[in-house]
């Protein structure tokens, strides 16, 4: 990671796995007798009492991680959670109030003239759009011919994709931006630590709703940047002291918490959403005969995921080592079945957002009015693949025992 001055000494990155890292990465900022890190509330700061300790802003070192002022620029929980977070994505990074604040700021850094962009979040493409109306911005396909970009302009990548958790080949877009003079922008939500480094593929800048993922339990806001671009980072902090899209003390605490467990989390729920995609897909393939196979097709249309990719694994194997990710999208057979599967389910609460523990599901066309109604987006929690599994069988169930009482039947 190159050093940009603005971050604390983070733990070499190739000293231990990312498991050992996620709970040693903070251990120099250890200045109390807890083993906890305790939560600090506190707005501002006192200077030191002697005035001959004194610094003046124009002379102090950025990268003291004990001289905090006021918590709009650091505070300590927060800079714990960079520590972290720096040894884990393999770049220096800040943290940011929510993931479309995180993703403003790289924006407003860059101010390109062009963004090359596909579908994807559509709270990203609403904060596009208000740069379109403030700097007149424009919006080229993602898939346009590389004489399209030019220097300075972003190729904005999502990958995993939100919502049908399908990957895109970042080297391939890296040396199409690259061949331009344009920055790579990966928006890596879907493909956390642990499962996917963008910066290993040519990415410029990455961005995580830590919101998801990182957080994990479903109970904080977070947004990350990462850049190992020379004079980037300490441009993004001078921007965040006047944006004021720093995140919370307590926010940064609960992140320092999860961040303990994000390797076990994540490689878990890859690995149950891999199982589950699996059976379905596989019951989609059997012609006649089973009985539980009969079932998932009357109901089930089709599943997407970057596990069912199998014409790109010479690089997607590559790209995402440890698994897949653990969203998925399956696509009900009629649009009132998509309606009716999430009230069906036990497991699996019927909300937006995902990377929660707990399973999560959302009839997609709840939050974003451009889906197809037939949708539904799997986030897969931590549970035992079985018993997730039994529970998508008795809510198919209940859907063909509805269609098959139904006066239109």
């Amino acid at each position: 990671m190159e050093d940009d001055g603005v971050m604390p000494k983070a733990l070499p990155t190739s000293r231990f796995a990312p498991s050992t890292t996620a709970v040693h990465a903070d251990d120099d900022l250890n200045n109390v007798e807890d083993v906890a890190p305790p939560l600090h509330v506190s707005t501002t700061f006192r200077y030191a009492k002697n005035p001959d300790d004194l610094v003046p802003a124009a002379a102090a070192d950025t990268s003291n991680t004990e001289a905090h002022v006021y918590s709009r620029l650091t505070a300590p929980n927060a800079t714990r959670l960079e520590t972290l977070l720096s040894s884990l994505v393999n770049a220096p990074c800040l943290t940011y109030s929510s993931g479309l604040a995180a993703l403003h700021a790289a924006y407003v850094l860059l101010n390109p003239k062009r963004v090359s962009i596909g579908g994807g979040y559509h709270g990203s493409h609403g904060v596009l759009g208000i740069h379109q109306r403030l700097c007149g911005t424009s919006l080229l396909p993602l898939d346009c011919p590389a004489s399209d970009l030019h220097p300075g302009d972003i190729v904005h990548l999502e990958t995993p994709l939100n919502p049908t958790g399908e990957a895109y080949n970042l080297v391939e877009y890296a040396e199409k931006a690259h061949s331009r003079g344009a920055v790579l922008l990966v928006d890596a939500t879907f493909g956390p630590p642990g499962l996917q480094d963008p910066f290993k593929w040519g990415a410029d800048i990455v961005m995580h709703s830590g919101t998801k993922y990182i957080g994990g339990h479903s109970d904080m806001l977070c947004g990350i940047l990462a850049t190992n671009r020379s004079g980037w980072l300490a441009r993004l902090k001078e921007d965040r002291e006047f944006l004021g899209s720093v995140m919370g003390s307590m926010e940064g605490w609960l992140g320092v918490r999860s961040v303990r467990t994000l390797d076990l989390r994540v490689k878990r729920q890859s690995e149950n959403a891999s199982k589950l995609i699996k059976w379905l897909d596989d019951c989609k393939k059997i012609d006649s005969g089973d009985e539980e196979a009969e079932l998932v097709k009357a109901v089930v249309q089709r599943i997407q995921h970057a596990s069912l990719q199998h014409d790109d694994m010479h690089w997607l194997k590559k790209q995402m080592p440890n698994g897949f990710g653990p969203v998925f999208v399956i696509w009900l057979q009629e649009a009132w079945m998509a309606r009716r599967l999430p009230s069906l389910l036990s497991l699996f609460h019927h909300a937006t957002s995902l990377g929660g523990v707990e399973g999560l599901i959302e009839w997609r066309a709840m939050s974003d009015a451009a889906v197809d109604p037939r949708l539904v987006r799997v986030s897969v929690g931590v549970e035992d693949w079985e018993d997730l599994k039994a529970d998508f069988i008795r809510a198919f169930q209940g859907l063909a025992k509805e269609r098959d009482t139904s006066p239109a039947s």
